[in-house]
């Protein structure tokens, strides 16, 4: 059960820069303060994307604003997203494992540079992923 927690980086220690955290920031677009649900990671266009905990793909599509799109749900009340991928590696109903590789980062979507949008949920509601970042290595 523990691998269906949330419990890594989505992208490769090193390759990444946290470039916006949870809670209110002001929108890059409209400039006004809005909550954001997630983490910004700015990578370079290509840089694999793991998923964070065991689970089976709800979503892989090109979903609107965020572009290329991965939720992964956990079966425990969680549920991963990534947001603004340049490709996807996975098809909805698959089962995927903490640390695969579930695509790469990109620039699609309503997206100022490239980077990874990630999310935690939990009962459906967006919660702060900075408490399931443990130090585990997806290498």
């Amino acid at each position: 059960k523990i691998l269906g927690y949330p419990a890594i980086h989505p992208v490769e220690r090193g390759r990444e820069h946290l470039s916006s955290r949870f809670g209110y920031r002001r929108d890059p677009f409209s400039q006004k303060y809005k909550f954001h649900d997630g983490h910004d990671y700015s990578c370079r266009i290509g840089t694999p994307v793991f998923t964070t905990a065991s689970g089976r793909v709800k979503k892989s599509k090109y979903w609107g604003s965020f572009g290329n799109y991965v939720e992964v749900d956990h079966g425990n009340g969680y549920i991963t997203a990534y947001a603004h991928l340049s490709t996807r590696n996975v098809k909805v109903g698959d089962k995927v494992f903490r640390g695969q590789k579930i695509g790469e980062v990109g620039n699609t979507g309503r997206s100022t540079a490239p980077h990874l949008h990630y999310e935690v949920q939990y009962q459906k509601k967006a919660v702060d992923p900075t408490p399931f970042y443990f130090e585990i290595s997806v290498n």
